[in-house]
């Protein structure tokens, strides 16, 4: 019950993965002897001469929850807010003012974990206007919406929505939310397991469900109405009754995950139950574990089982903080000594880590700054990097103290 007592206080606040005060009700009954992580070597943190500075100081949001660009040639960048706006504005210091790209917020619903929660954009935005966004809805029944608009100069028509997939939310909390194109030009999209605590219906480790996954989707095909499947997702043409848009499985919430521009390795920070968060490179096929483990410690199930793969990355939830929030993989121009280095940082404690990975396991984690409440990391087209404070609705950057 520790959990409940310490994460108590914060349920009166607005909090997208926060949120968890009845889950250690919900623990596992199992016994099993937690394993030996066995791939995760991390030297003892050491804070390096950064800082988070506002990135835009004339500037706040309601509950931001994604930073991004449309890679269009232009200098705009867009933050989404959890009530159902896209705003955009020039990606200036001095930019004083913003404009509203989308408002959808009469379809979303929106508070707590759920709301207009992902953007991106396609890759050919500049000459088809086409972006896609990820939002839950209460009617005709609780939901997440996977749906296109398209923009028409500086602005996107509501009126354009085309839905591409839903799919049911039994719970209001665990939603995922973030989606993103590969290199492959396809579409990924992060779910979580249907929220409650414990994954009760165990939707992660089933591949009839889309929860709990990670998706590919090809937006460019019609062969499953608005959208198609790619040729070389793991479950096409299976017949076993697994989804065939699943292309990882085994998260609990991959709250935001994101693409290193230069090795395309897909990370994601997968927030979770009452002991260990964690930070995944997800793999094609790849079963991440949950509820069998959380994190490298046994939770349900045999997790003597060889199949699972392991975190990166893990810290107990304590000190570090207790709700994970995934970052991006720098590849700015500012900071060389950044360069390669995965950010991520944890919604609770505010501390914000820059990981040293070597292809297999992360070899050092340093503290290198703290934005409170830190719901989301993103990048403009340079690269550089970007942090939102979902309770103070401001967006912060790195710099030298």
């Amino acid at each position: 019950m520790k959990k409940t007592f310490v994460i108590l206080g914060l349920c009166g606040f607005v909090s997208l993965i926060a949120i968890r005060c009845k889950e250690a009700e919900d623990a596992p009954t199992s016994t099993t002897t937690p394993t030996t992580p066995t791939t995760v070597v991390v030297t003892p943190p050491v804070t390096i001469s950064y800082q988070a500075v506002e990135a835009f100081p004339k500037l706040s949001f309601s509950s931001p929850v994604d930073f991004t660009h449309a890679n269009d040639g232009t200098n705009r960048v867009f933050v989404v807010e959890q009530r159902g706006v896209i705003q955009a504005f020039e990606n200036n210091t001095t930019t004083e003012t913003k404009s509203v790209f989308l408002d959808i917020t009469s379809r979303v619903a929106s508070g707590g974990e759920m709301g207009l929660l992902g953007l991106a954009f396609h890759p050919n935005f500049k000459s088809n206007g086409f972006f896609y966004v990820n939002y839950t809805r209460n009617s005709p029944r609780r939901q997440s919406v996977i749906a296109r608009f398209k923009a028409n100069g500086q602005t996107a028509d509501p009126s354009s929505e085309t839905i591409l997939l839903t799919f049911d939310q039994p719970y209001t909390n665990h939603n995922g939310g973030q989606l993103a194109f590969g290199a492959d030009g396809y579409l990924y999209i992060a779910t979580g397991d249907g929220g409650s605590g414990g994954d009760p219906q165990n939707y992660a480790q089933n591949r009839a469900s889309l929860l709990g996954k990670m998706l590919r989707i090809d937006v460019n095909s019609t062969t499953k109405g608005n959208y198609g499947i790619p040729r070389d997702n793991p479950y096409v043409g299976n017949t076993q009754g697994f989804s065939e848009e699943i292309y990882a499985y085994g998260l609990r919430n991959p709250w935001r995950f994101s693409f290193d521009s230069v090795t395309k390795d897909l990370w994601t920070g997968d927030v979770g139950q009452n002991k260990v968060e964690e930070i995944d490179v997800i793999t094609k096929g790849g079963n991440y574990g949950w509820k069998v483990k959380e994190g490298n410690s046994c939770y349900s199930g045999d997790c003597s089982r060889t199949d699972l793969i392991a975190p990166v990355w893990e810290y107990q939830q304590g000190s570090d903080g207790r709700s994970v929030t995934g970052g991006v993989v720098y590849r700015g121009k500012k900071f060389t000594d950044l360069v390669g280095k995965y950010f991520c940082g944890d919604y609770i404690s505010g501390k914000i880590w820059a990981l040293t990975y070597d292809g297999k396991t992360v070899t050092k984690s340093d503290v290198v700054a703290n934005v409170g409440t830190v719901s989301a990391f993103g990048q403009d087209a340079n690269g550089e990097m970007y942090m939102l404070n979902l309770g103070n609705g401001k967006v912060y950057t790195l710099a030298k103290k």
